[in-house]
């Protein structure tokens, strides 16, 4: 998304899925807690009154509204955490793996020692 956007201006804009289909409108955007960038944003749906978190990344502003790239159904079953709280790191995790985003944390070193007995300089 745009890094401009003053995230505040996305409260109560409609928000539409990948189709242009209406999702709802933005009821809250949650910043990141080491960058301050706008990360989610929670939607409420209309459905029974719940939000759904979304992610800001890979959505744009189009014609003042907030276009998410993913199917309505997948938005509205995502994972709802109340809003007005902070989003841990867990839940955010959880965030990614609904929407299957890479969350970009570095592969893990291989284990070069597998296999090796403990003490012995073979290599």
């Amino acid at each position: 998304m745009q890094s401009d956007i003053d995230p505040r201006s996305l409260i109560g804009r409609k928000a539409f899925d990948r189709h242009g289909t209406k999702v709802g409108t933005v009821d809250e955007v949650y910043l990141d807690d080491a960058t301050g960038v706008p990360e989610w944003a929670a939607v409420r749906t209309g459905l029974f009154s719940r939000d759904a978190f979304v992610p800001l990344e890979p959505s744009e502003l189009v014609d003042g509204g907030l276009r998410i790239p993913f199917e309505r159904a997948l938005i509205r079953e995502a994972p709802d955490f109340g809003v007005g709280r902070h989003l841990s790191p867990e839940q955010e995790l959880q965030l990614y793996h609904h929407y299957g985003l890479d969350i970009g944390a570095p592969e893990p070193p291989p284990d070069r020692d597998f296999g090796r007995i403990a003490g012995t300089d073979d290599a």
